[in-house]
Parts: C-alpha cells; sequence; structure tokens
C-alpha cells in the first residue's frame, strides 16, 4: 500500500505544527520546530500572505491526515463512513482514527510513534483477542484485547517506548508488566488529545 516516506520533521514544518511523529524527539530540542521557524522552502519564506479561508479549511485536514498517516483517499473514506452514521460527523471521523489499530498500539505506549506502531502491525507482531491482525486500519471495538507475541514484547523499540511516560486515555486499559491493553469504550471529543478544528474539515468537504 502506498504511503509518505518522506522526512516527518518536513510535515510538522509544513503544519508549523508538533504533529509528533517521531515519538519522544518530538518532545526534545530536536525537535525541527524548535530549531527552526516556518515551512520549509524558499518560497514558503519568501510568501506569508494571510491565509484564505478556504487554506485554513484545508490545513486543518492536512493536518488530522498526516497526524494519522493516511493518503487522501483513505481519508475520505473514514469522513464517508462518519457522514453514513447517526452523531456529530467531525466527532466520529475522529473516533473512527483513534480506533484505528495502529493508532491504539501508540496509545498504549507500546511504540513511540504512529508510523513505528504501524510497522509493528504489518509486521505481526500485535495480538487482537489472541489472534494475529497485521492489518493497520482494522477497526477494534469495545471489549477487543491488544496484546503483542511473546517475542515481539523484547523488541529494542517496544522496550524502549515502555520506558517513556504516557498517559493512557481512560477509554483504555493497559497493564505495562504483560502489555495487555483493553478497549473499555468509544473515545469522547474530550478523550481525544488532538488539537484539531474537526467542524472545519467538515465543512471542506461539504462545500
Amino acid at each position: 500500500m502506498a504511503r509518505y516516506t518522506g522526512p516527518s520533521c518536513r510535515i510538522c514544518r509544513r503544519e508549523s505544527k508538533k504533529l509528533f511523529l517521531k515519538g519522544e524527539r518530538c518532545s526534545t530540542d530536536k525537535c525541527a520546530l524548535t530549531r527552526r521557524e516556518g515551512p520549509p522552502g524558499e518560497v514558503a519564506k519568501r510568501r506569508r500572505a494571510k491565509e484564505s479561508g478556504y487554506a485554513i479549511h484545508l490545513r486543518e485536514k492536512q493536518k488530522l491526515k498526516r497526524m494519522y498517516g493516511l493518503l487522501e483517499n483513505q481519508f475520505k473514506n473514514y469522513l464517508k463512513i462518519a457522514e453514513r452514521k447517526k452523531g456529530v460527523t467531525g466527532e466520529i471521523l475522529l473516533q473512527l482514527l483513534e480506533r484505528r489499530l495502529d493508532n491504539i498500539v501508540y496509545r498504549l505506549g507500546v511504540a513511540p510513534s504512529r508510523k513505528s506502531a504501524r510497522q509493528l502491525v504489518s509486521h505481526g507482531h500485535v495480538l487482537v483477542n489472541g489472534k494475529k491482525v497485521n492489518i493497520p486500519s482494522y477497526l477494534v471495538n469495545v471489549g477487543d484485547t491488544i496484546t503483542l507475541k511473546e517475542k515481539s514484547k523484547k523488541l529494542a523499540l517496544v522496550e524502549n517506548a515502555l520506558k517513556e511516560e504516557r498517559e493512557i486515555p481512560k477509554w483504555l486499559s493497559f497493564d505495562k508488566k504483560s502489555l495487555y491493553g483493553k478497549v473499555l469504550a468509544i473515545p469522547k471529543r474530550e478523550d481525544i488529545p488532538v488539537d484539531i478544528k474537526e467542524e472545519l474539515i467538515v465543512e471542506l468537504y461539504s462545500k
């Protein structure tokens, strides 16, 4: 499946916002936004005109899409699903993205970033309800359990990620000793720590 393989820090600079694409590095002085101001590219430095309404809507979409590591068609499919469900479309969109297996692995603190969590899932290290699932976009449900294969628990990437102090969302439970996680509920908007104005994204696609 196609995916972005370019420099992650360039994405954060383009959005002028930390998207935490490189895990712990994003919280240190090595973060690109700490060392450099403004978007990448000489043209971008010269053009700092006031953004139009469309540009503001577009940037919110790009931030959310890049935060979860999605391509345009994938993102549109999630939005279509959200529009078909009852409730607030923007909130449902975020709930769908949060329920992705690669995001769950990241939220549990087993991987330092969503990108590395996606690799863990793709390489068959993750078990859902005791069965191997190697599809990063797999949507977990309430009651599902998430853990790693026994050999995978000793991976350096996993051990280093677990050393970080990361708050586990209240809609998830996690035993750090056994690396056993469980989905307790569908997250509400206030339980999703992403600084995004999702209503602007819905408006963008409704035009």
